[in-house]
């Protein structure tokens, strides 16, 4: 068998950035139906951190981490059609294994990345766009004259997600925790901001709304804001929590959506994409405003693949804005 020895991060157990260890590992030669891949730009995504910490126990144990990233094909096993070493690729893998220099992946899996959009832009969007199409076409259809609340709206998702949203005709409120922050969720279209740790959101919105409240609030924070993000909702109103960044939801009396018949969703992306065609689908719409410049590539933060600890210091403390890249 042809195996290539290269490196990795690997974990073995549970807990803290330093668990995140650079390791030697063996990548064998494709087989039927993949494809062995070199990567070059990983993106890094807070579900990492949450596999990392034990809080998901969703990656086998010792594993590599990691979702999305870039790539070129370097073999292809028995099997494989419409592609070729040397191609360029990008996928996402909800069986983890992007944190590493190279890799067998399942040709089912990989996309074609058009010459128009970079390696780190494919990186950093991936996850994140589809994610925002998901959100924004299939989980609640924005339209034109529909009022969004937007939570992190400087986050590697907050800010394609604003851009889109505008895009799309709404009126965006977004909340940020500094500044600095809210100067970027402007930048990304934000009709208004809310510094979040300084005053009420769930007043301010009230305020900016005249007492309606928002047609849908898109909440990856979680406990911190969950509450507050129910009071935003108008009557029908929607609440979309998709990440829990500040901790888990705690339970609920699902009786309180009945005062204004709301509703409330958690998806998950990998639902929305479960075959072929639903993720050809999804990422066409995604690299189609990639390439109008609907959406953005802000990386926040470049690191080497080996520092991926480092990268998830950082993303943990709120030091970043915008997506953040491994380079192996």
């Amino acid at each position: 068998m042809d195996h290539r020895v290269t490196h990795a991060i690997v974990l073995r157990a549970p807990g803290g950035p330093k668990n995140l260890l650079w390791e030697e590992v063996a990548v064998p030669a494709p087989g039927p139906g993949e494809l062995r891949i070199r990567h070059t730009a990983i993106g890094v995504n807070f579900h990492d951190t949450y596999v990392r910490s034990g809080l998901y126990k969703t990656l086998p144990l010792p594993g590599t981490p990691g979702l999305e990233a870039a790539a070129v094909v370097e073999d292809i096993g028995p099997g494989v059609t419409g592609f070729k070493p040397g191609d360029r690729i990008v996928y996402i893998d909800k069986s983890y294994g992007a944190y590493a220099e190279q890799r067998v992946l399942p040709a089912a899996l990989a996309l074609h990345l058009p010459n128009a959009i970079s390696d780190e832009a494919a990186a950093a969007l991936a996850l994140k766009g589809m994610t925002v199409c998901m959100l924004v076409h299939h989980v609640h259809k924005v339209a034109s004259g529909q009022t969004v609340l937007v939570h992190a709206a400087a986050g590697g998702v907050g800010q394609p997600l604003t851009r889109w949203a505008k895009h799309l005709g709404a009126t965006v409120i977004a909340t940020v925790g500094s500044t600095a922050k809210a100067e970027i969720a402007r930048a990304c279209g934000a009709d208004h901001v809310i510094l979040y740790c300084d005053e009420s959101f769930v007043d301010k919105v009230r305020a900016i709304t005249g007492g309606k409240g928002v047609d849908v609030a898109y909440d990856s924070v979680g406990k911190d804001t969950f509450g507050g993000s129910i009071e935003c909702l108008s009557v029908l109103g929607h609440l979309v929590n998709f990440g829990q960044a500040s901790g888990p939801v705690a339970p609920m009396n699902v009786s309180v959506l009945a005062a204004k018949s709301n509703s409330i969703s958690r998806p998950m992306l990998f639902h929305y994409i479960r075959d072929r065609s639903s993720l050809e689908s999804i990422m066409a719409e995604t690299v189609k405003v990639i390439a109008a410049g609907v959406i953005k590539t802000e990386v926040g933060l470049r690191l080497p693949l080996k520092d991926a600890g480092e990268a998830h210091r950082a993303l943990e403390r709120r030091e970043t804005s915008g997506a953040l890249v491994l380079l192996p």
